[in-house]
């Protein structure tokens, strides 16, 4: 009975540390951080738990592997007070700490929700066999599989399809969503670290399925500025040729 007390000590004790425990390496983004943080909180407790297991385990069958003539166990109410309790915190952490990513809306962003920092505003149209990225907000302008945002900012992905359900997912960055024909789906993030991200389709959507890539670059806001400048200069001056010469061939049917 005190081995069985001094063990559910040390998963308590294991709890309480997790609480305050903090992810040492940087993340990609603040839904990668909150993520993976979630996923490091549950092995605390898990982790030891599993060992507790793996150790009654082991001890029932080294020390009844010779019992001929096994008995039922002794009732023990201590014993089982005592492991419905520690079941009971331990949901009740889990609960609350996978609600606190849940509620997030970096995790779980709901587009009547009012963003605060300027976002970027991304629409990401999945079609067979391939994407079309374009930033609705800032001119319209389409950039093809290359997604350019600025670091430290909120990013809003509008994410639908033309053909048939399609994914969008970007594992590092701790973002993913179906792209449904007809349907918009939201997400949100805030990217912390510069570089380049791959992303890709997660559901099977026909023979060229594999060939569905894209990236998402971060970059400073002054590299942002920059780019974006160049690409609304770019669609202003398409449009401007289309416009000419569209005048010019009526000029000619006349």
């Amino acid at each position: 009975m005190r081995k069985t007390r001094l063990a559910l000590v040390s998963v308590f004790s294991v709890l309480i540390l997790a609480l305050f425990a903090d992810p040492v390496a940087a993340q990609a983004s603040a839904s990668a951080e909150l993520i993976n943080d979630l996923n490091s909180r549950l092995l605390y407790v898990a982790f030891p738990i599993t060992l507790l297991v793996q150790f009654i385990l082991l001890y029932a069958v080294v020390k009844f592997r010779n019992n001929d003539n096994p008995l039922p166990t002794k009732e023990n109410r201590r014993l089982e007070i005592t492991w419905t309790v520690a079941t009971a915190i331990i949901l009740l952490f889990v609960g609350v700490a996978s609600y606190g990513v849940l509620a997030d809306d970096n995790v779980t962003y709901q587009p009547e929700e009012e963003l605060q920092g300027d976002p970027v505003v991304v629409h990401a149209e999945a079609y067979q066999w391939g994407w079309e990225m374009s930033y609705p907000e800032d001119g319209n302008f389409t950039t093809g599989t290359e997604i350019v945002v600025p670091k430290d900012r909120p990013v809003v992905f509008e994410v639908t399809s033309r053909d048939v359900i399609h994914g969008f997912h970007v594992p590092k960055m701790g973002m993913k969503t179906d792209a449904m024909p007809g349907q918009i789906n939201t997400i949100k993030t805030v990217p912390y670290e510069e570089g380049t991200y791959q992303g890709y389709c997660t559901e099977y959507c026909g023979v060229a399925h594999s060939q569905m890539y894209f990236t998402v670059e971060v970059v400073s806001q002054e590299e942002y500025q920059t780019w974006l400048s160049e690409q609304q200069n770019s669609s202003s001056n398409g449009n401007s040729a289309s416009v000419e010469g569209t005048v010019e061939a009526s000029a000619l049917a006349q």
